[in-house]
């Protein structure tokens, strides 16, 4: 097949490369003209995917894969075209389809009879038969069901593992026809493989989940499961802290059978899905109470958790406070929604001198970020524990000089490497 993946990004340049694995010819799109110079080359272009670097390294210069900014070169005579631009949200919870649609008008000027078009980036339920299908007709005089075919596939992969993870998750497609699911279960079983599960009774592969409606759902079902579920951890965690209860014994206890599956209380809920994909599913059920109220919880955290360092520490007026992980999570250089953030502000407007630490993240793109570097070894009153980076866990008290007090934001670390500091951590007295 000739296949189109529109955006390189973290999912999209992974995909591309997983589909020309299998033997497909496949062009990816993308704005970025360096982007695209660097995949051309066969060069990563951002870190971290695990298996990336050598599969460039081979496909590009076999002339399996290629990179372009042109829509064109790409989009006539394709099989397939795999869209994975990505979906902003405000505050308010409303999605800011300005890219999206920027990229949808052109792939419907280019479309030509015969293609089967996939969104695979996560959407408000109704967005791929409501907005898609009559951007796209309207663009290319085509009519879907009939001279093409449109689908929604969400993406269900973390960065850093996206081809271990293609492999361990269904597939899940909806179609706005049986034709057009049809094709997309064909295609989709073309360009990847799976690892056997038995837990599954349908088994791992393809699923059609008969709509592309049921499939809207299903991804922003299962994302915001896991914030309501963090959101109740850590409501359970502050009042656990309140009674001298130790938190992660109750947790431990309540998942010991097989109807509790309480998630971990931590600082922050970052990165680009579960932060991001409960406010389109709010966008569509505005009276969703719970899934309201754990998004609020959870974007408390920062502050509470400052708020256990004030505690702890006393007035922190003057103090020099280090945030250590600028990245959402521990081994992945990405900042979407994380608490760095909302750590720095509420240090900031505690009359504290904050300072970021991240291994991953250079002085100058710290700065960038807004924040003030931090290295190990220098001065400081108090630190908090943002990202799970694995370097953390060996650290100590001869790493921070003056440290007094250490809040552990992910429970990475334990009181015994803090011999003479006030240690403490979400969830416990």
């Amino acid at each position: 097949m000739k296949i189109a993946v529109i955006a390189l990004g973290k999912i999209g340049l992974p995909l591309a490369v997983q589909y020309a694995s299998k033997g497909h010819e496949v062009v990816g799109v993308d704005v970025n003209a360096d982007l695209v110079a660097q995949v051309n080359r066969a060069v990563e272009p951002f870190p971290g995917e695990a298996h990336l670097a050598e599969r460039l390294a081979e496909l590009v210069p076999s002339g399996a894969l290629r990179a372009t900014t042109d829509y064109a070169e790409a989009v006539p005579g394709a099989d397939a075209v795999v869209v994975v631009v990505p979906l902003f949200v405000d505050d308010e919870a409303r999605p800011d389809f300005g890219w999206m649609d920027a990229a949808t008008d052109e792939l419907g000027r280019h479309l030509t009879a015969g293609t089967l078009v996939s969104f695979e980036t996560t959407l408000p339920v109704g967005t791929t038969r409501q907005r898609w299908k009559p951007l796209l007709e309207q663009r290319s005089g085509l009519v879907e069901g009939t001279d093409f075919h449109l689908v929604f596939s969400p993406e269900r992969v973390l960065t850093g593992r996206v081809f271990a993870d293609l492999r361990k998750y269904p597939k899940l497609v909806g179609g706005l026809s049986e034709a057009g699911a049809d094709r997309a279960v064909e295609f989709y079983e073309a360009v990847l493989d799976f690892d056997p599960r038995d837990d599954l009774a349908r088994g791992n592969g393809v699923w059609d989940l008969g709509s592309a409606e049921a499939a809207e759902l299903a991804k922003l079902a299962e994302t915001t499961y896991r914030d309501v579920n963090i959101g109740l951890a850590n409501q359970f965690a502050r009042y656990a802290a309140t009674t001298g209860i130790d938190v992660y014994q109750v947790i431990e206890a309540s998942n010991s059978q097989p109807y509790s599956h309480i998630h971990q209380p931590g600082i922050a809920v970052g990165g680009h899905c579960i932060p991001v994909y409960p406010r389109l599913y709010l966008w569509n059920d505005p009276e969703a109470s719970v899934v309201r109220a754990a998004r609020e919880t959870n974007a408390g955290m920062p502050d509470y958790t400052m708020g256990l360092l004030e505690g702890a520490h006393g007035d922190l007026t003057g103090a020099r406070v280090v945030v250590l992980g600028a990245a959402y999570r521990g081994g992945v250089k990405e900042t979407a929604f994380s608490g760095v953030f909302g750590a720095v502000e509420s240090l900031r407007t505690r009359g504290a001198s904050p300072l970021v630490h991240d291994p991953l993240y250079t002085d100058e793109e710290l700065r960038d970020l807004g924040f003030e570097p931090y290295h190990l070894g220098e001065k400081v009153d108090a630190a908090v524990v943002q990202a799970d980076h694995a370097a953390y866990a060996e650290l100590g008290p001869d790493d921070l000089p003056g440290v007094a007090t250490v809040v552990d934001g992910r429970r990475v670390s334990a009181p015994d490497r803090w011999p003479g500091v006030t240690y403490r951590v979400i969830g416990r007295a």
